[in-house]
């Protein structure tokens, strides 16, 4: 499908701008909002327009729908999600993810945009006590207000979806990672909290050994367990996600991930190959689970989504654009 013309929320973002490019190489028309909180400018690709506001804003919202008419849907990208960081500053998070998907449903509702893909999180199933991959039907008990917050906002939508009609599609990432083949794009922050870039930062020598958080976890090696899945195959699903919602397929919630994982000694062992990545262990995180992995067949059988790049395209990608990248 060519020429929807589609309004990206968080397209400063990591995940956000690379979704960006994806869609001006599949010759969408893109226009991004972002507060620049912590997106980058420099990020959104200059081929895309660029509004910069704050989706609780429901004035400038109105503004963006009326000043580009005919967006034929929204992708959400516009979430605050450091965990730490919710734990200390619970109400920034609830009105950010929460309040701002409400006035943002508000003023695309408005303008009669009915269409929303959201960028929602492993978070929302807490942790887990299963061994097996998880599945979408499986239990919600968030252990945080990052996780809280994006369960709240999926029954906002949800909820949204019966009563006013809007047609959405929920897409519970697991661990993003990687970037893009432009060597343009990748996670840029001057504050890592995940693994693989933290990991590929220490090989490089632009930062610190990597601490490992326990190993004694009941797992193969010891070491925590993580689905890590490329940025670009999470945009190809959202691409697909966003055919299928203007083909008439009706709203899903699914899990994108890659149906295997890896551990954290895998992950410093596929860094070596590249370059070695130092390390020192220390005791277990409170609330990490042993094991966290998708069971991504649902998107499989109705998206027809296939993650095609492996943990080892994931690391080269991240560094080779880490070696040449620095926040």
């Amino acid at each position: 499908m060519t020429g929807m013309k589609v309004l990206v929320v968080g397209g400063a973002g990591y995940i956000g701008s690379h979704m960006v490019y994806d869609l001006l190489r599949a010759n969408h028309e893109v226009i991004v909002a972002d507060n620049l909180s912590t997106g980058r400018r420099s990020d959104v690709h200059p081929d895309a327009a660029f509004v910069q506001l704050d989706i609780r804003d429901r004035a400038a919202l109105d503004k963006l729908f009326a000043t580009h008419p005919g967006i034929d849907l929204v992708m959400h990208f516009a979430a605050k999600l450091i965990v730490p960081e919710s734990v200390q500053h619970p109400l920034t998070y609830y009105s950010n993810n929460v309040d701002g998907v409400r006035v943002l449903v508000e003023s695309m509702l408005a303008a009669g945009v009915n269409t929303l893909v959201f960028s929602s999180t492993a978070a929302v199933y807490g942790e887990p006590t299963l061994t097996r991959p998880l599945r979408e039907d499986d239990p919600l008990a968030p252990i945080n207000p990052y996780g809280a917050t994006k369960r709240a906002a999926e029954e906002l939508i949800a909820a949204a979806g019966a009563a006013h009609g809007l047609n959405y599609a929920i897409l519970r990432y697991f661990n993003a990672a990687g970037a893009d083949s432009s060597g343009d794009l990748g996670l840029n922050k001057p504050h890592l909290t995940h693994l693989i870039p933290l990991a590929t930062r220490a090989a490089l020598g632009m930062g610190p050994a990597l601490t490992v958080y326990g190993t004694d976890w009941p797992t193969p090696d010891g070491t925590c367990i993580r689905d890590y899945i490329h940025v670009s195959d999470l945009t190809a699903a959202h691409l697909l996600a966003a055919e299928h919602l203007m083909d008439a397929g009706g709203s899903l919630t699914l899990n994108l991930g890659t149906n295997t994982g890896s551990s954290v000694l895998q992950v410093i062992d596929a860094v070596g190959t590249y370059s070695p990545c130092p390390y020192v262990t220390g005791p277990r995180r409170a609330g990490d689970p042993a094991q966290l992995v998708a069971d991504s067949t649902r998107a499989r059988s109705v998206l027809g989504w296939e993650p095609v790049r492996s943990l080892d395209d994931i690391v080269r990608s991240d560094f080779y654009y880490r070696k040449y990248h620095s926040a």
